[in-house]
């Protein structure tokens, strides 16, 4: 009885529309544990690369599972990045490093183009969402390649926008052993970037890490660990309001969930012990070539190959 109740989603998976044949051989039981353990990889690598499991997951998934169906991987990749921002939240508030009056206005454009990103993703055919997947995705290989950030903040003008609104802030460095007083600039042009953003993490379920960062930090001058700090708070509004639409589409499948949510919490456990004693410079490279091997293989397969 349990074995066929479980068996049950398995076979859903298998008859979406898009979704290959699952391997003849594999029982039921085998999905999670290959989910677990390969997530577990994905968190480590994450980790040490330092971007979100989810940038990770949803192409690895959908170009080398292909008996998952995409919406279902989409709608795991918004969990798997709301695991990872709820978890490291919480202790990044208390460390005073997230900026909420900063996340506010970011918070709602955020959740507005992830919601509309959402409903337009699962409306899209399979095959464009593979081929814009795999474009998105070589492109934040190009980002990670050139993204070299900022340890403190820009000398730029400041933001008129931020000045009206009161954004500020300051706080103690223990590297440089002084406090660093920041105001943010070009607030307009991160309030249309963040939108964008938002609507991304919605269509493809990748999660905002990966742009988040760049955006606060290179292009409105906040100081690094404040611009990763405020990411994560953005993480957890802006994947729960994509992640609800999922849910209400029935593209949320516990099957492929559970497990992955728990390899990606146990995996950026070990990643963050390992991240001392590891050369992460040498982790980035071959998570960046990873990344261009399954945007390719997006790309082969929205065009059917």
């Amino acid at each position: 009885m349990l074995s066929a109740l479980l068996a049950t989603p398995v076979a859903a998976m298998a008859a979406q529309p898009g979704a290959g044949a699952i391997p003849a051989a594999w029982p039921w039981w085998m999905l999670p544990i290959a989910f677990f353990g390969l997530t577990c990889l994905l968190g480590v690598l994450a980790v040490l690369a330092g971007i979100g499991g989810g940038v990770l997951f949803v192409p690895i998934v959908s170009g080398f599972a292909p008996w998952v169906h995409i919406d279902f991987v989409r709608g795991a990749g918004l969990m798997v990045a709301l695991a990872g921002a709820l978890s490291a939240g919480p202790t990044l508030v208390r460390q005073n490093l997230v900026n909420v009056r900063l996340a506010i206005p970011f918070c709602l454009v955020a959740s507005i183009g992830s919601v509309a990103g959402a409903l337009i993703g699962l409306a899209l055919p399979v095959h464009v969402v593979q081929l814009t997947l795999g474009a998105v995705i070589l492109l934040i290989a190009v980002i990670m390649t050139v993204f070299r950030p900022a340890l403190t903040p820009s000398q730029g003008s400041t933001s008129r926008l931020a000045g009206v609104l009161g954004i500020e802030g300051s706080y103690w460095d223990p590297e440089r052993n002084e406090r660093v007083d920041w105001r943010p600039k070009s607030m307009g042009v991160g309030l249309v970037l963040f939108s964008g953003v938002g609507l991304m993490a919605g269509i493809f379920g990748l999660g905002a890490g990966w742009a988040n960062v760049p955006v606060l930090n290179l292009v409105m001058g906040v100081p690094l660990k404040i611009a990763v700090a405020t990411s994560y708070f953005l993480l957890a509004i802006t994947d729960t309001a994509a992640v609800l639409i999922y849910l209400y589409r029935g593209a949320l499948l516990p099957l492929v969930i559970v497990p992955s949510v728990l390899g990606i919490t146990v995996g950026a456990r070990v990643g963050t012990w390992l991240l001392l004693r590891t050369r992460a410079a040498v982790i980035r490279r071959i998570v960046i070539g990873v990344l261009l091997l399954a945007g390719v293989r997006a790309l082969l397969r929205g065009i059917g190959i």
